[in-house]
């Protein structure tokens, strides 16, 4: 690759390009809903924020020095992320409270990128997300489900025009956003019925004392204030 094409290349990426029209955020806005709220589709859909749910645990592991071992993706839309360090103390606390808060928080900085015009720098960050995230699944449905997702992308960032990719940068955004929002619903729905004893408020009550209702409803409040600060970003184009 020669210096102009690189030049090119790195222009492309931090540059900006032109907001969609705004019937188009509202159509994106409801291919999102029609993934999300059928409970068939919905399923399917799930595994995306699956991938989100467990690259948000790998990677708050990561950053807080402990040594992550693998991923694990499964057909039931469940996920397993085991890393290596204290089972106590902070580092240990915000790995578990990444998962439930990831899908909603990656939308929101997502939509600040949109709302900056910078689509192709969000197709681009998001491709290098996943293929990181590939390396380190340790099953054969998680590495066909996050192949086939960072594919996707590959091709939309490299053979897509600017109006498809701006349309599947603004699903992908809003699908996180909103499917953010159902999962700390669902958990909430299973506690309810005396299910999902080991799931990740549980396992932060366990490491703080702090009661895993406290802990549900902190799920509750980061995906829909991401929600809020996400879809008024997107709708003012």
């Amino acid at each position: 690759m020669d210096s102009t094409t690189a030049t090119s290349l790195w222009d492309e990426l931090v540059g900006t390009q032109p907001d969609p029209d705004l019937w188009v955020v509202f159509a994106t806005l409801a291919a999102a809903l029609a993934v999300i709220v059928p409970h068939g589709l919905w399923r399917v859909a799930r595994n995306a924020i699956t991938i989100a749910h467990e690259g948000g645990h790998g990677l708050i592991a990561l950053l807080t020095g402990r040594t992550l071992t693998g991923i694990r993706l499964h057909s039931d839309t469940s996920g397993l992320t085991v890393s290596r360090g204290k089972p106590y103390g902070i580092g240990m606390i915000l790995t578990a409270a990444a998962g439930y808060t990831a899908p909603p928080l990656l939308g929101l900085g997502g939509a600040a990128l949109l709302a900056t015009g910078h689509i192709t720098l969000l197709l681009w960050v998001a491709t290098a997300l996943l293929l990181a995230m590939l390396v380190m699944i340790r099953n054969a449905y998680g590495v066909l489900t996050v192949f086939l997702t960072g594919g996707a992308f590959v091709l939309v960032s490299w053979l897509a025009g600017p109006q498809v990719q701006a349309v599947f940068a603004y699903v992908v955004v809003w699908f996180l956003l909103l499917g953010g929002v159902r999962p700390a619903f669902e958990l909430q729905s299973k506690r309810r019925r005396g299910g999902a004893g080991d799931s990740d408020a549980d396992q932060l009550s366990r490491l703080t004392n702090v009661p895993a209702g406290l802990w549900l409803f902190l799920f509750h409040v980061v995906s829909l204030s991401s929600l809020i600060g996400g879809g008024r970003w997107l709708l003012e184009v």
